[in-house]
């Protein structure tokens, strides 16, 4: 990847585990010289709860940790004044290393170049490209500045880009030369041909009306700023505006646009604010022991999720983590060097990517002693591999989340310190300031307790709402506003949740979030296929695997290879299905409609998907 060099390096259950006894308090075991931080860490009681309290399926998080008024930018700006000559992250792929003091320094440049090149509080600015340094500058810029980020799967196709811009009305695009086999440029001039006569920060496209900049993060190519240009842009005045900017900014102001799933039709862009999102890594880091714990993080999840964006860059805002990213996408063999080599204590995952992690050959050779903790999400995690992990790994303080791009992410969270059932077989406890119940499907109706039903959220990490779509919103958030999950879950006496199933059509494979109606949308474009009906099926190593059921025209012929070359570079290559039946027809229930469920059920036994 061509970067801009000479510009200095890229724009200038271990130790610490936990005690404690039946009946009191959770108790971290501090290092030396930790002692200060005692005091503040016993003041905000979050622990295991020691008897069954519940005998309905609702649960509130109680906590006398309060929630905060700040923004990102607020809490960011803090950590920096405390620890300057941390070092704050590394890219290793790049040789990128950054002190807090220096992060600081370059997002305040590049908020104030972004001002400097016509945006302003609220518009919106799409980032599309991996895990590099760029991405998390842009992050913090933007958060300082008061631009909503929109964040973009790398591996989006045209179609998709331009589904995602026009949605948001995006402003401006920032984007390397490529990753991968992707060319962004080339991609972009599929639906903005516009863009090689233009002129930078004046772009006038028929099809993106409202996208001015693109800004390439290497070479400056025709129509669009070179990264280093915006960078250097600002002028003494643009940062005096980013100072009075600052006191502008409301912590309900919405921050960024993150696109997830529904059950038919295309992404909807779940809208976050920083009240969202800083109060939910601040309670999830304080879960992982991050106020006393000497953090290393080591995060092969993608920034462009929540996960990262969130799990990760948040809470070295907030908790003054140390952030390792291995390489720009997930490679196993990256991530395992990268623990000795930067002394990571956390490491980060899906259950897909710990699986790649485990699957390594020479795994054994890898030193992870370092190791202290980790966290499980992403897509639901087997139990058998959690216990694999802190088996194989040694590490035994692993915690399971679940949450929803919707509710900022997390809602359920386990503690390093559960008991291995507890640690392996549910998704945790609520998390602090949450609301949770499970109910009835049909009736709404709260259920007793070990009974399954719809799992239902409520309180401040509730998103704003789906960007620009009132009535997708309405769906899903009740009138007393509960977020309406989609997902089938248990709560036992004590409040820990244990997750069955979807009531979502939605396929998560190795962690990336699928839409059937989008694949279908196209598959039914080709001129040979009659009917198509999308499903995940279960696959031991990505959790599940799209297919497709496809049915012909009559009199045609068409063979698996023959679709998938056409969903080639229309889709991200993660959408395309690994298997394409061909059916004469589909089961139908009563009323006509087709049970996905029973056509999962009839292709797994067929595929021999699962064990007899």
């Amino acid at each position: 990847m061509a970067m801009l060099r000479g510009f200095g390096a890229r724009y200038g259950a271990g130790a610490g585990g936990w005690n404690w006894s039946r009946g009191s308090a959770l108790t971290p075991r501090l290092r030396d010289g930790d002692s200060s931080r005692m005091n503040s860490t016993l003041h905000y009681l979050d622990i295991v709860p020691f008897k069954p309290s519940l005998t309905t399926s609702y649960i509130h998080g109680a906590s006398c940790m309060p929630l905060v008024s700040k923004t990102i930018g607020q809490y960011f700006d803090e950590t920096v004044n405390k620890h300057p000559d941390k070092e704050a992250l590394v890219f290793v792929r790049d040789g990128v290393r950054k002190t807090f003091g220096q992060l600081k320094q370059e997002v305040d440049q590049m908020a104030a170049g972004l001002l400097a090149i016509g945006l302003q509080k609220g518009d919106r600015l799409g980032i599309w490209g991996p895990n590099i340094y760029e991405w998390l500058l842009i992050q913090f810029a933007t958060a300082k500045a008061g631009i909503i980020l929109t964040s973009i799967n790398p591996a989006f196709q045209a179609g998709e880009l331009e589904f995602l811009l026009k949605k948001v009305d995006c402003k401006a695009l920032v984007c390397p030369l490529t990753f991968k086999t992707q060319k962004y440029y080339n991609i972009l001039k599929q639906i903005c041909p516009e863009l090689e006569k233009a002129t930078a920060g004046d772009l006038r496209s028929n099809r993106l009306p409202d996208l001015r900049s693109v800004i390439m993060i290497g070479d400056k190519l025709p129509g669009t700023f070179s990264f280093k240009e915006v960078f250097e842009a600002a002028s003494s005045s643009h940062h005096e505006q980013l100072l009075n900017m600052q006191k502008k900014i409301s912590f309900d102001d919405p921050i960024n646009i993150l696109f997830t799933s529904g059950t038919t039709g295309y992404p909807k862009g779940a809208c976050l604010s920083h009240h969202n999102v800083v109060n939910n890594a601040r309670y999830a880091g304080y879960r992982m022991g991050y106020s006393w714990r000497e953090a290393r993080i080591c995060v092969p999840v993608p920034l462009c999720h929540v996960f990262g964006s969130v799990g990760a860059s948040l809470m070295m805002a907030i908790y003054g983590c140390h952030l390792c990213f291995p390489s720009p996408s997930f490679e196993p063999q990256a991530a395992l060097e990268a623990v000795p080599s930067e002394r990571c204590t956390i490491m980060y995952g899906t259950p897909t990517m710990y699986v790649g992690m485990l699957g390594q050959k020479d795994f054994s050779t890898f030193d992870l002693s370092t190791l202290e903790g980790g966290i499980l999400g992403g897509s639901p995690c087997p139990s058998k591999l959690a216990i694999q992990i802190m088996d194989r790994m040694k590490i035994q303080e692993i915690t399971i989340i679940y949450g929803t791009t919707e509710n900022s992410p997390v809602s359920f969270q386990g503690f390093p310190q559960d008991e291995i059932k507890r640690k392996t077989e549910t998704v945790g406890y609520i998390s602090p300031h949450v609301e949770a119940k499970v109910v009835d499907p049909q009736t709404k109706e709260i259920l007793p307790v070990n009974t399954a039903g719809e799992l239902w959220i409520r309180g401040y990490s509730v998103m704003l709402g789906y960007w620009n779509d009132q009535e997708k919103t309405k769906e899903v958030i009740t009138p007393e506003g509960w977020y309406r999950t989609g997902d089938i879950g248990t709560l036992d006496p004590y409040g820990y949740c244990k997750i069955i199933g979807r009531i979502k059509e939605m396929i998560i494979r190795g962690g990336e979030n699928i839409y059937p109606a989008e694949i279908e949308a196209l598959l039914h474009k080709y001129p040979k296929v009659l009917e198509v009906q999308v499903i995940g099926v279960h696959d031991d190593k990505m959790g599940e695997e799209v297919c497709a059921c496809v049915k012909l025209h009559d009199g045609m012929e068409c063979t698996a290879e023959e679709l998938r070359a056409y969903c080639k570079g229309q889709i991200a290559h993660f959408k395309i299905p690994r298997y394409i039946v061909f059916v004469k027809d589909f089961p139908l229930t009563a009323t006509g409609k087709i049970p996905k469920y029973k056509l999962r059920e009839n292709l797994e036994r067929e595929l021999k998907l699962r064990p007899e």
